[in-house]
């Protein structure tokens, strides 16, 4: 399955596909025909899986991130910067990101500013990386005030989503890469009867075709693009203070489904949705046993103040809400208002 991302000169291809890893040679051929060198960007235990296996016909440096989270901190994303820089890459070279979201941003956000900007190719491994990271060219690392506060966007010569390498995930890696999906689902109007029927190829369609296809309407995301940013809020929030206690382990498709179920009742608060629709949000989610609840170590108020530090946010609260004529993005929600809803919601039974 081929899926387009309309940027005129810059479109590109997101392949998926069981072993369409093997495509790279051909795709920098194609896309980098003046590339010498390529250098890889991936952890040591995704080096160590059986499917690791690439082969490009050229000169080859395999760079090695932490996994998850760890990746995007500061420190490793300069050390990336100067690896590129001792092999001497050019600006006719090709970074390659191979693994989950984390990964793919620091590579990209590496190839965005080293020399001013090299290409990179992504090959997501993961759930999450496959419908949403790797595609539409938002890098970033993370700062000790929030996540992806320094990046760029810095769209790809391709993505490869290789559904062969979800094989080898954990089982709980994969089921909360599932909320990116679950999120597409609902801003396509897609019920949870059709969630609980439909395959996975076909889940993974709609989502990957709805992010390419809002990342060709609004690149740099002044509008529709968005809406992609629907439960993360509350999600980011969370991801957050999961950093600051570092005994929290939460993924983040995790921390999106919370922020869904979250953004749903918070909808409901401020008028735009109903029981029904709230219980709807619950059925998709419970659907792949995602979380629905914050975790009780998680403190109202720390997480009130990191929802209205969010980059999307405008010196204030800003969610994006379902409502009756679809989804849009609210700002200015007063705090207290936030605040009840947030209490109601985390005392839920």
């Amino acid at each position: 399955m081929k899926i387009s991302v309309d940027l005129g000169e810059r479109s590109y291809e997101v392949v998926v596909g069981e072993g369409v890893r093997t495509q790279l040679a051909s795709l920098i051929a194609l896309r980098a025909p003046r590339a010498e060198r390529v250098a890889i960007v991936t952890s040591s235990s995704l080096r160590a899986q059986p499917w690791f296996d690439f082969e490009v016909g050229l000169a080859t440096s395999i760079l090695e991130l932490p996994d998850g989270e760890q990746a995007k901190r500061p420190e490793h994303y300069v050390a990336l910067v100067e690896a590129l820089a001792e092999r001497s890459l050019s600006r006719h070279d090709v970074v390659v990101g191979v693994g989950g979201g984390a990964i793919t941003d620091v590579a990209g956000f590496a190839a965005a500013t080293y020399l001013r900007g090299v290409p990179v190719i992504h090959v997501a491994t993961t759930v999450a990386g496959q419908v949403d990271a790797a595609i539409g060219g938002k890098t970033g690392v993370n700062l000790r005030t929030g996540k992806n506060l320094l990046g760029a966007f810095h769209q790809p010569l391709g993505v490869l989503c290789d559904l062969a390498t979800l094989h080898t995930l954990p089982e709980r890696e994969r089921r909360a890469g599932m909320g990116e999906v679950v999120k597409c689902a609902l801003l396509e109007a897609q019920s949870s009867a059709w969630l609980a029927r439909s395959s996975f190829e076909s889940q993974m369609e709609l989502a990957i075709a709805l992010k390419a296809r809002l990342v060709a309407s609004d690149e740099r995301e002044g509008s529709s693009r968005a809406l992609l940013n629907y439960g993360h809020t509350l999600a980011h929030a969370l991801e957050r203070e999961a950093m600051v206690r570092s005994d929290v382990s939460l993924r983040h498709g995790e921390a999106v489904a919370i922020g869904l179920a979250f953004a749903a009742r918070l909808a409901r608060a401020v008028g735009r949705l109903d029981d029904r629709g709230v219980a709807e949000h619950d059925a998709a989610l419970n659907i792949f046993q995602l979380p629905t609840r914050v975790p009780s170590v998680f403190d109202s108020s720390a997480l009130l103040e990191a929802m209205s530090h969010d980059k999307k946010a405008h010196h204030d609260l800003t969610f994006v809400l379902a409502g009756a004529e679809g989804f849009s993005v609210v700002s200015g929600l007063a705090p207290d208002v936030v605040r009840t809803a947030l209490d109601q919601f985390r005392g839920e039974s």
